[in-house]
C-alpha cells in the first residue's frame, strides 16, 4: 500500500473505530455535573433525525495550547438544512473516552461558516488528551492534542511548515512530520493560497486532481470559506491536525500576494473592490477554519501572541503583515538613477515599521518579562541578511529569465565571487575593476528580496538590537521563500544575535522554477558564497523543518521530499545544524 493510501486508510479506519465506541449523545456523569446538558438538546436531536446525519467532512483541529487549556476545532452541517447544530465536545484521558476531565456545548451555523471552535479548559501541564465532537447520530474523528509543559521540561519538539499550496502538489510533509514525532506543529503563513485555477503554480494541478475550488481568484467571505474547505479536505493535512496541536500566523497569500497594511500586489480596487473589505472577509474565514484563540473579535488583526514552554522556551507570534508594515520598496526603484535617491531614503528611513510601533513595544515587554532559556520569534519571512551587491542584482532581472539573461547573471556573480576570493588570498591582485566590485560605494549590498526583512532595515535592527540588549538567547524561525534556509542574526555593525532556521515550503515551488538553466547546487553554492552569514540553504526541495529544544541547544533538522507531484515519494534527512545555548 503506497503512502497516500495508507494515510486514507488509517484515517477512515479512525472514523470508523469512534463511531464503534461514541454512544449515545449524553455525556458522563462526571462531565454533566461540570456544565449540564444544553436546554436545545433535545429540540436538535429531533431536527437531526428530520434532516438526515451530520457530516464530519473536515475532521478536527486543536491549537493554541496552554498549560491548562486548548482550542478544539470542527466543521459540521447537515446533510439536508442549513440550520445551526449542537454539538457536545468531549476531552478525555483515553481513546475510548471513559475518563472525560473537560466536556460542554458548542453550535456551529451559518454565521461561522458551520465552524465551531471552544477553548476546553481545566487541563492539566504536558497532557496527552484525546478529544471529539458528537451529535446524536453522528460522531467526528477522534484527535489527539497536548496542553504545553510545566515547568522544568527538558525537550520540546516543534515541526514548522509554511507555503502549502493545494494545486502544487501533496501536502507529504503534514503527514511525515506526524511520524518523526513531533509534538506540536506550528504554520507560519500561506496555509491557502488565494489565486484562481489559472492562477500561480496550477500547471499541474488538473492531472493531480488538485484545481481549485472555486475557480476564480478568492475574494469575498464565502470565496475564502470555500477555499479553506477545500485545502482541509487534504488527507495529510486532516492527519496534521488530527494529531498536533497547532499554533499558526497568517502571512500574505491568506489574504492576496504581497500583502501591507492597506494593501497588496495581487489586489486591484478598481476591479475586485475595497481591499479592506477583502481583508475582513479573509480574516474571518481564518478565523473561522483556524484553531486559533481569536482574542478581540472587534479587531481580527490582532493576532501576535505568546506561548511558555515550561521555562525552556517562550515562543512570540509576530504579525508582519496587516498590523504595521509599510508598503515595500520596488527595487526597480533602487535601480533606476532616476528614482534611487528616493527609494533608498525610503528603505532606509529609521521610522519605517514592518511590526508597527505598538507591536514592537508588545514584544519588547514579552522579552523582557520571560526568563526562558530560549526566545523563540515564529513569524512569515526572512529576517536574515539575504543581501547582494547591486552588480548582481541588476543582472537578475526578474522580467526576464531568458537563457541568455540567466548567462549574464551567472557572469556577474562569477566576476564578484572571483573578486571576493582574490581579495582573500592576495589584495594586491585586485584589479580596478574587482576593486570596484567589492566597493560598497560603488557597489552597495542590497536585499533581492524587499518584501522580507531586508526591506525593513530599520525595523530589523531594533528588534535584533532589542534582544541582544536584554541578553536574550534569540532562534527566529521563517517561512514564506520555499526554500530552507540558516542563517546567523547580525547588527549592522556585524555583531551576532541569534540565529534563524526557515523551513522549505510544504507545496510551493522553490527557486529552481525560476532559475532553470542553474543547476541547484551551483545555486546554493551562489548564495553561500554571496551572503557570509548564511550557513545552509536548500533551494530546489519541499519538505519541513523540525525544530528540537533543551536547556542545551536549539537544534533544527530539514526534512526534504524528492517530489511532492507523485502520491510516491522519497523523504531525507539532509540537514542538521545545532546552536548552543
Amino acid at each position: 500500500m503506497n503512502p497516500k493510501n495508507r494515510r486514507v486508510f488509517l484515517l477512515q479506519l479512525a472514523s470508523a473505530s469512534t463511531a464503534v465506541t461514541a454512544g449515545g449523545l449524553l455525556p458522563s456523569a462526571q462531565a454533566q455535573a461540570a456544565d449540564g446538558p444544553a436546554p436545545e438538546a433535545f429540540e436538535h436531536a429531533e431536527a437531526e433525525r428530520a434532516h438526515g446525519p451530520m457530516r464530519f467532512e473536515h475532521g478536527v483541529a486543536s491549537g493554541d495550547p496552554l498549560a491548562d487549556r486548548v482550542i478544539l476545532w470542527t466543521h459540521v452541517r447537515r446533510a439536508r438544512s442549513d440550520r445551526p447544530v449542537l454539538l457536545r465536545w468531549e476531552v478525555s484521558l483515553d481513546a475510548r473516552f471513559r475518563r472525560v476531565v473537560s466536556a460542554g456545548w458548542v453550535k456551529a451555523g451559518p454565521d461561522t461558516g458551520f465552524t465551531a471552535k471552544v477553548d476546553a479548559t481545566g487541563l492539566r501541564p504536558g497532557q496527552r488528551y484525546f478529544y471529539r465532537f458528537r451529535t446524536l447520530l453522528a460522531v467526528s474523528p477522534v484527535g489527539i492534542t497536548r496542553t504545553l509543559p510545566a515547568e522544568g521540561v527538558e525537550k520540546v519538539k516543534l515541526a514548522v511548515f509554511s507555503c502549502s499550496n493545494y494545486p502544487a502538489g501533496y501536502f507529504h510533509a503534514y503527514g511525515e512530520a506526524v511520524r518523526q514525532g513531533a509534538e506540536y506543529a506550528l504554520h507560519l503563513g500561506d496555509y491557502i493560497y488565494e489565486y484562481g485555477a489559472d492562477g500561480y503554480a496550477s500547471e499541474d494541478a488538473a492531472a493531480l486532481g488538485r484545481t481549485v475550488r472555486p475557480a476564480n481568484e478568492i475574494l469575498t467571505l464565502d470565496d475564502y470559506r470555500q477555499r479553506y474547505a477545500q485545502y482541509r479536505s487534504d488527507p495529510d493535512l486532516k492527519q496534521l491536525h488530527a494529531h498536533l496541536p497547532m499554533i499558526a500566523i497568517w502571512d500574505d497569500h491568506e489574504i492576496a500576494n504581497d500583502a501591507w497594511t492597506a494593501g497588496a500586489e495581487n489586489h486591484d480596487d478598481a476591479t475586485e473592490g475595497d481591499f479592506g473589505q477583502r481583508v475582513s472577509a479573509a480574516l474571518q474565514a481564518y478565523h473561522e477554519w483556524m484553531p486559533i484563540r481569536t482574542a478581540d473579535l472587534a479587531d481580527l488583526r490582532q493576532i501576535n501572541r505568546s506561548f511558555d514552554f515550561g521555562g525552556l522556551l517562550s515562543l512570540h507570534m509576530l504579525e508582519t503583515r496587516l498590523q504595521g508594515r509599510e508598503k515595500p520598496v520596488d527595487f526597480v526603484e533602487l535601480v533606476n538613477p532616476a528614482t534611487a535617491s528616493e527609494a533608498l531614503a525610503r528603505l532606509a528611513s529609521p521610522s519605517r515599521q514592518m511590526l508597527g510601533a505598538d507591536q514592537q513595544a508588545w514584544l519588547t515587554g514579552q522579552l523582557q518579562a520571560s526568563d526562558a532559556t530560549w526566545q523563540v520569534l515564529g513569524q512569515q519571512v526572512l529576517m536574515g541578511r539575504m543581501e547582494f551587491p547591486v552588480s548582481i542584482l541588476q543582472a537578475l532581472n526578474p522580467s526576464d529569465t531568458s537563457p541568455e539573461a540567466q548567462a549574464a547573471s551567472v557572469q556577474a556573480i562569477t566576476d564578484y565571487l572571483t573578486a571576493k576570493a582574490t581579495a582573500a588570498a592576495n589584495p594586491a591582485a585586485l584589479t580596478p575593476a574587482q576593486q570596484a566590485l567589492l566597493n560598497p560605494q560603488f557597489n552597495p549590498k542590497l536585499g533581492y528580496n524587499l518584501d522580507a526583512w531586508d526591506g525593513y532595515p530599520a525595523a530589523r535592527e531594533i528588534l535584533l538590537g532589542t534582544a541582544a540588549a536584554l541578553g536574550k538567547r534569540l532562534v527566529v524561525l521563517a517561512g514564506d521563500t520555499h526554500n530552507a534556509w540558516h542563517s546567523h542574526l547580525t547588527l549592522m555593525d556585524g555583531t551576532k544575535v541569534g540565529e534563524e532556521f526557515a523551513t522549505p515550503g510544504v507545496s510551493s515551488p522553490g527557486l529552481e522554477e525560476y532559475l532553470t538553466t542553474i543547476p541547484p547546487a551551483q545555486t546554493a553554492a551562489i548564495f553561500r558564497g554571496v551572503i557570509d552569514t548564511l550557513r545552509y540553504c536548500d533551494t530546489a526541495r519541499r519538505g519541513y523543518l523540525m525544530m528540537e529544544f533543551t536547556p542545551q541547544a536549539a537544534t533544527g533538522r530539514w526534512y526534504l521530499l524528492d517530489t511532492v507531484k507523485s502520491t510516491r515519494y522519497g523523504v531525507s534527512l539532509d540537514h542538521t545544524a545545532t546552536f548552543p545555548a
